[in-house]
């Protein structure tokens, strides 16, 4: 017997169709996977299972949950399934909750807002869901705001929440897309161990297919808002009917080849250093005390080399990058960039800043959205001391934009004009307009689907060939930092614990922490096995 079915469901807003004719289907116990790229219409179908839809919104079949159609509902019933029949684990975490809420009344609100019991006996139950899921309240008090929680923490809150009241249905959208790899091997753990506890049904809405291949029962695969192929995970994976389910496999697995380094010959020389955060004192005579965040870091990073650096979040990648761009000064140490100090006394040397550019994670915040794209890519010219003018301006523009796969056309528009990975090609053609020496990609490419990612990935290679980049690579995705790098630095509690050639970490890990990094990541089923 079916918990939830979709039976030919159609979705059009103000006229604009957004799916059509979806099926699938959810039993008690399992887990669905919905995966595809961004606007196939995965995260459209889980927000008219909630009835969540925008103004102008018309849809046609039936969303049936144990035999009740959720499109026959009103605002008022549907109220009453939300949270308690159905909870949804939205995306982002930060966003999802209230900055000013604890997490324990944040946890609360679902079971008194459903009346479902005294408030003594929901915090008893928020203390035994927010324990489920890993915060204990002897270690995470109930009083803890959420911004004193780290990433996957905050993950665990909003399934707390969502899991409150044991819903039948449980939606997951992009649960783990912005973690790292062992925080996200922890929370599928826990949403497959939630599954198999209270016999919920989950569906799992991610464009990450390692994640599909490990944890669904079924994948639903959808492109333009049709379900172009879906069945049982082992045979999909092994007799793939269509060709987009294939093309989205290839790209999850996509390897690139980088061009020779060349000659070692050191460009960026980073030397012992430590930069440490004061914290707020406990009482009111006591010292205040202070958090290591880099601990006596050393590397040297060669020009034409490509460097990766991995590790969890709040292993410090983040600080060091700033003190890299001259952003935070540090407390000791010495990070020079073509033999000059980023640090000049207690300010950063313009002469070397303007040396350097930063591609940031997500394209869209890093744009003031206000300004076309002509003006947003040469924000750096003001770095220079003679930016150029003129038609020297329009020819560096057009130059740009050609490079990096887009249409000299493009630079009158706005941004929200593009796709996400559009964004992030303009993006890499900012951080390329001034000639930098040198590049820092700040997870530049974990928001984005499978195939635009590859394709970012071979617009590096094509970049690296035509302008012999040098470029310090952050991820946490170990598959895309093993194929875009030709060494990598293992970062833990700030400090870097192995180094070497990336293919020999990989293959070949000395520190335990290198190896849990690795076994926790999910990987891809063989490709070359999978028959059509």
């Amino acid at each position: 017997m079916s918990l939830l079915q979709i039976k030919n469901l159609s979705l059009a807003i103000h006229d604009t169709d957004i799916l059509k004719q979806v099926n699938l289907s959810i039993a008690p116990g399992e887990i669905v996977a919905v995966t595809g790229e961004s606007g196939s219409g995965k995260s459209m179908t889980a927000l008219a299972v909630m009835q969540l839809l925008p103004n102008g919104a018309q849809t046609d079949g039936a969303i049936r949950l144990n035999e009740k159609d959720l499109l026959d509902q009103t605002e008022d019933q549907m109220c009453a399934l939300r949270g308690a029949a159905i909870g949804m684990v939205f995306q982002e975490p930060m966003t999802a909750l209230n900055p000013v809420k604890t997490i324990g009344d944040q946890v609360m609100e679902t079971i008194l807002i459903h009346k479902a019991m005294p408030h003594p006996q929901a915090r008893a139950r928020a203390e035994e869901v927010l324990t489920r899921v890993g915060l204990p309240p002897d270690r995470f008090p109930l009083s803890r705001f959420p911004h004193e929680l780290s990433g996957g923490q905050r993950q665990r809150v909003v399934i707390a929440m969502a899991i409150a009241l044991r819903p039948k249905l449980l939606i997951a959208d992009e649960p783990t897309t912005a973690l790292d790899v062992t925080t996200q091997a922890q929370i599928l753990d826990l949403l497959k161990g939630l599954v198999t506890e209270f016999g919920m049904g989950l569906l799992m809405i991610t464009h990450d297919l390692a994640v599909v291949a490990d944890m669904a029962d079924q994948i639903v695969v959808m492109r333009h808002g049709e379900v172009v192929e879906s069945g049982a995970t082992n045979h999909l994976l092994h007799h793939m009917q269509h060709p987009y389910t294939r093309m989205l496999f290839e790209a999850s697995g996509h390897q690139v080849t980088l061009p020779d380094p060349g000659q070692p010959k050191p460009l960026l020389e980073v030397s012992n250093v430590v930069r440490d955060y004061r914290l707020p004192r406990k009482g009111l005579f006591e010292t205040s005390g202070h958090h290591r965040a880099v601990d006596d870091v050393s590397f040297t990073l060669n020009r034409g080399e490509r460097l990766g650096l991995v590790g969890e979040s709040g292993c410090g990648k983040s600080t060091l990058t700033r003190a890299i761009l001259g952003l935070e000064e540090v407390q000791s140490g010495d990070i020079r960039l073509d033999a000059q100090p980023v640090f000049s006394g207690h300010k950063a040397n313009l002469a070397v800043r303007r040396k350097m550019q930063v591609v940031f994670q997500d394209p869209y915040g890093s744009f003031n959205p206000r300004h076309r794209v002509a003006r947003l890519i040469t924000e750096p010219f003001h770095l220079l001391e003679t930016p150029p003018t003129g038609s020297e301006r329009q020819d560096r523009i057009a130059e740009m934009l050609t490079a990096v796969g887009l249409s000299p056309d493009d630079m009158g528009k706005y941004i929200h004009e593009f796709s996400g990975g559009q964004r992030q090609r303009i993006a890499i053609a900012r951080a390329l307009i001034i000639r930098p020496e040198l590049i820092l990609f700040d997870e530049a490419v974990s928001a984005l689907d499978v195939s635009v990612r590859a394709q970012i990935l071979d617009l590096l290679v094509e970049l690296c060939e035509a302008y012999d980049l040098t470029y310090l690579f952050i991820s946490h995705d170990l598959s895309v930092v093993r194929t875009i790098t030709d060494r990598v630095m293992v970062m833990r509690s700030g400090q870097i614990v192995e180094e070497g050639r990336t293919e020999s970490v990989f293959s070949d890990p000395q520190h335990q922490y290198t190896k849990d990094l690795i076994n926790a990541a999910p990987t891809l089923p063989d490709i070359g096995k999978v028959v059509a």
